[in-house]
């Protein structure tokens, strides 16, 4: 961490609280601090999904699908080169084939020869034999050109997305998006997959009315789905509101049961992952990452291939292409985030020595990979606790970069993006995305230009607010809590995630052995301070020489988790951080 952090302990708000009477005062205090104090907050089962219908245009894009489907039109699915858009393209292709559609295939763009979303060059490639129907999925709402050709070549275009629209909308036969003006459907965190797993339960609702599913064609249950919903929701780090909990929550237990697509058996398989104890953390950083792999480096095509596949030898061999293309991707990741940081160090001793970066940050390396700039963004943004773009040449030769922006919480970076493109009309090429990512393309020639404004945009936007990086911690617990018990209540209490996050603990402990496991991870035997018990713990990527000089206390930042070792469960920490020397622990604020 390049910026100081401070550590501080989630406020719990007074006034109402309607939570269970008897629930453990800790995962109270955990649930009030992350605004929860309703019973109805806690309900997960599938009866509190919102109702699809609400969702503005799902009408209107279920009857258009359902007349393809009847009168046995192609239809073709354009996906999103990342994890949401692999398992929308998935969702999309595995509804549409259980309801009795013949004619269904789909597109990934690759994203070095046609860039992101519904462009025209791969419109273009369809115009020899167009689709009647052009369904995209995790994209679209920016693609005006891009609908506009395919609407020129006679195609029937539904759009189904989450990402912000720009001013203005594609001409498309039906567009669904909760983010789009005036829809007025109470959640606007929703993924890409769930956009399209609520239209495939809408056009089943609309083909049961036609009585289209028969003895010959029965109804497919859409439940089937939930594990690739909860998958594409959880990679793409959307907040996990009520709803998404739900879907994610519904999705983890038919992955527990082991009722789950062969290509995500797989891929829990590649990664040594149990399937009857996944988690969301699990979807988030092993299964995520190796699907996002094939989109970075190669063919997001293979992932939608294995989680396709009924065949378990092909959905295993699939998943071994996917593993060994994230091997390959974190190497790449790894070399160009130790430049990129070296980037900014160097940049801060150009300030003789002051930590006072300015409030946005730009990096570019003409050997850099477009597919993992997105990460490199990432891992910088987290170490300065700014916002960060990261370029890329294009490709060999291009006088193009492709940015990948990423930004801290309290700054949308596509509303900056949109402030930048408004002052100067034509200086970047595109852009979209989210409030904490974004991307974007740009001559290189204008690589200072856009960095002067993308700073002059983002402390427009601050408006004097300061970028000052914190830790939120549950607090202290008390070494009778630390243990199974609460272990066990904590992982019934999820999904955690983004805007849900995991509890995290802020204590003294006393380390009684050390060593060094795995190469550069951290396993020890703690002793919280004061008490008589024992806890082991792990710390990822530390060293002995992190801890305390002496012996002494040392203050960790752990989270509660579950170590399943040959039939029996115990306790462990997961350390996130080693603080030391300790000091007086900050109070709430």
């Amino acid at each position: 961490m390049i910026v100081p952090q401070m550590i501080r302990q989630r406020i719990v708000p007074g006034g109402a609280d309607h939570l269970p009477e008897g629930l453990h005062p800790v995962l109270r205090r955990i649930l009030l601090a992350r605004g929860v104090n309703e019973p109805a907050a806690l309900q997960l089962d599938i009866s509190r999904m919102l109702p699809p219908q609400q969702l503005a245009g799902i009408d209107r894009a279920a009857q258009i699908l359902a007349d393809a489907v009847r009168d046995g039109k192609r239809i073709l699915v354009v996906g999103d080169f990342d994890a949401d858009g692999a398992m929308g393209t998935a969702v999309a292709v595995l509804a549409l084939k259980w309801m009795g559609c013949s004619k269904v295939s789909f597109r990934v763009p690759n994203r070095f020869e046609f860039g992101y979303g519904l462009t025209v060059p791969l419109v273009d490639t369809l115009a020899d034999d167009p689709p009647d129907v052009l369904v995209t999925v995790d994209s679209g709402i920016s693609c005006v050109r891009g609908v506009a050709r395919a609407v020129e070549l006679g195609c029937r275009v539904i759009i189904t997305d989450h990402h912000l629209p720009g001013e203005v909308l594609p001409a498309a036969d039906a567009i669904v998006n909760p983010n789009c003006a005036g829809d007025t459907f109470p959640s606007k965190a929703m993924a890409g997959v769930g956009v399209m797993f609520y239209l495939a339960c809408v056009l089943r609702q609309v083909l049961r009315e036609r009585n289209w599913f028969s003895t010959r064609r029965p109804e497919p249950n859409l439940a089937a789905l939930l594990d690739l919903v909860a998958l594409g929701t959880v990679a793409d780090l959307v907040p996990l509101d009520h709803n998404n909990r739900v879907l994610v929550r519904q999705g983890l237990e038919r992955i527990r049961r082991g009722q789950t697509r062969p290509g995500l058996l797989a891929l829990l398989r590649a990664s040594s992952r149990d399937y009857r104890y996944v988690g969301a953390a699990d979807l988030g950083f092993a299964i995520g990452p190796r699907l996002n792999a094939a989109g970075r480096l190669e063919d997001m095509g293979i992932g939608i291939r294995c989680l396709l596949s009924e065949d378990r030898a092909e959905a295993d061999s699939l998943a071994l292409q996917l593993d060994e293309l994230n091997q390959q991707r974190r190497e790449l990741q790894e070399q160009m985030q130790d430049e990129a940081l070296q980037q900014v160090k160097q940049w801060i001793a150009r300030l003789q020595g002051s930590t006072a970066l300015p409030a946005a940050v730009c990096l570019y390396d003409e050997s850099w990979h477009q597919g993992v700039v997105g990460l490199v963004a990432s891992r910088v943004k987290d170490a300065v606790h700014r916002p960060v773009v990261a370029f890329a040449p294009e490709g060999p030769g291009s006088g193009m970069l492709k940015g990948s922006a990423r930004s801290v919480k309290g700054l949308h970076i596509r509303d900056v993006l949109a402030l930048v493109d408004a002052r100067n009309p034509g200086l970047m090429s595109a852009f979209g995305g989210h409030a904490m990512a974004a991307g974007l393309t740009l001559p290189a020639t204008q690589l200072d230009t856009f960095r002067e404004c993308l700073l002059q945009a983002v402390l427009t936007v601050l408006d004097g607010a300061t970028l000052e990086a914190e830790v939120l911690t549950d607090g202290t617990l008390e070494p009778a809590d630390i243990g199974l018990e609460l272990a066990v209540l904590l992982q019934n209490l999820g999904p955690w995630g983004q805007r849900f996050a995991e509890p995290l603990f802020d204590g003294l402990f006393e380390v009684l052995q050390h060593r060094v496991v795995g190469g550069s991870h951290l396993r020890m035997t703690l002793r919280p301070q004061g008490a008589r018990t024992q806890v082991e713990g792990i710390a990822f990527n530390h060293m002995p020489e992190d801890l305390p000089p002496g012996g002494g206390p040392v203050r960790l930042l752990y989270k509660l988790d579950i170590n399943r070792w040959r039939g029996s469960e115990t306790c462990q920490l997961m350390v996130e951080r080693i603080v030391t020397p300790p000091v007086e622990k900050t109070g709430k604020r």
